[in-house]
């Protein structure tokens, strides 16, 4: 088997509008080829070209492994995976640029969205899968770089994290004194900390009366409860239109008789929406944020309230009426995650402040302040 007829059967294939059987490409290889080939021949094309034409090609292997969380390609000769062993570099390449470039192009059409030298950026949901893509064409970036995060559902329970190391038996024991005493939460992190576990876990714990209305970027949370009603956010099609923000779930989430309001990631203007209903009655209520660490949250807070208009007094003011609690999950240099922190805000002289009642290395500055 030559490149070039390789290239021909990929051509011929790309203008049919069938479905991309082994029949289907074993009768265009032979064609093309003008000749007799062998079966080993025909079985290397089938291999080569049904990963173009299906799934994530070559990656399909490593997104189909449950500890993976990214699938990182930085050149045709570096793939990266991250997971529960940390990341490292695998041994699949691609034959070329060429390849990844078709490949990131492909499954940017598969997710609706656009990928070619007018529009070098794309940012989507592969359909189905649960996958988030993002991809850069060059020039913006060397080579084409495909990053493929696997949103897996979070279905633990504070049993099973605790069992995990994520915390001991006094700590699981201590969150659910906060879920029962419907204190209002954040849990933050970096990404792949388990901030999402965390979450879900502790949504588990909230009694069976009480209805838990929640609002996500993506459905990666699946607690065990009965009354659980979650809403995702749409993107904008490909003409741009069509889009459904977690702004607006936030609002059409009060209008859902909750009992809790829940934000899976807090990460721009919604802010200003979940911190309105948390001061009007909806006690219990939770959602994950980015940031380094529980000191750095008032200053990320004050950020994505500026996005919605509120000043730094204004959004000083709501969080400390109706957040009380941080929670902080980390992730280890061997990959486990585990809750270092646990912060309460405080209001200061200067304004807003979280500070710690309990951390992972010195254990309890103040029990009492959970309740």
């Amino acid at each position: 088997m030559t490149a070039a007829l390789i290239d021909r059967v990929r051509h011929r294939l790309a203008g049919a509008d069938m479905e991309m059987t082994a029949a289907v490409v074993a009768h265009a290889v032979r064609s093309e080829a003008g000749g007799v080939l062998a079966d080993s021949d025909v079985l290397e094309a089938l291999q080569v070209l049904r990963q173009e034409f299906s799934g994530t090609g070559p990656l399909d292997p490593l997104l189909a492994d449950p500890g993976t969380t990214d699938v990182l390609v930085t050149a045709p000769d570096q793939v990266w995976v991250d997971g529960t062993e940390g990341l490292r570099r695998t041994s699949i390449t691609f034959p070329d640029e060429d390849a990844v470039r078709r490949l990131a192009q492909r499954l940017a059409v598969a997710a609706g969205r656009r990928l070619d030298d007018a529009s070098p950026c794309v940012d989507g949901w592969l359909p189905g899968s649960g996958v988030r893509l993002h991809a850069v064409l060059p020039p913006i970036a060397d080579s084409t770089c495909l990053s493929l995060r696997v949103l897996r559902p979070a279905t633990h329970d504070l049993k099973v994290l605790q069992e995990l190391g994520t915390f001991d038996a006094e700590i699981a024991e201590a969150l659910t004194t906060i879920v029962r005493e419907r204190k209002a939460f954040l849990v933050i992190g970096g990404t792949g900390s388990g901030k999402t576990s965390l979450l879900s876990a502790l949504l588990g714990c909230v009694p069976e009366t009480e209805r838990i209305v929640c609002v996500e970027d993506a459905g990666e949370l699946h607690p065990d409860h009965p009354q659980f009603v979650r809403l995702v956010a749409r993107p904008p099609n490909v003409e741009g239109a069509g889009e459904i923000t977690v702004r607006s779930l936030v609002r059409e989430a009060l209008r859902m008789r909750p009992d809790r309001i829940v934000v899976g990631e807090v990460r721009g203007a919604e802010v200003k929406e979940l911190l309105s209903s948390l001061n009007t009655g909806h006690e219990g209520g939770a959602g994950t944020l980015h940031a380094n660490s529980p000191a750095e949250v008032p200053a990320r807070l004050e950020a994505l309230g500026a996005l919605a208009g509120l000043d730094q007094q204004a959004l000083h003011s709501q969080v400390a009426a109706a957040v009380q609690l941080v929670l902080h999950m980390r992730r280890a240099d061997d990959g486990a995650r585990h809750l270092a922190e646990i912060g309460r805000f405080t209001r200061t002289g200067s304004g807003l402040e979280v500070r710690p009642i309990w951390t992972r290395a010195q254990g309890w500055y103040e029990k009492g302040a959970l309740c």
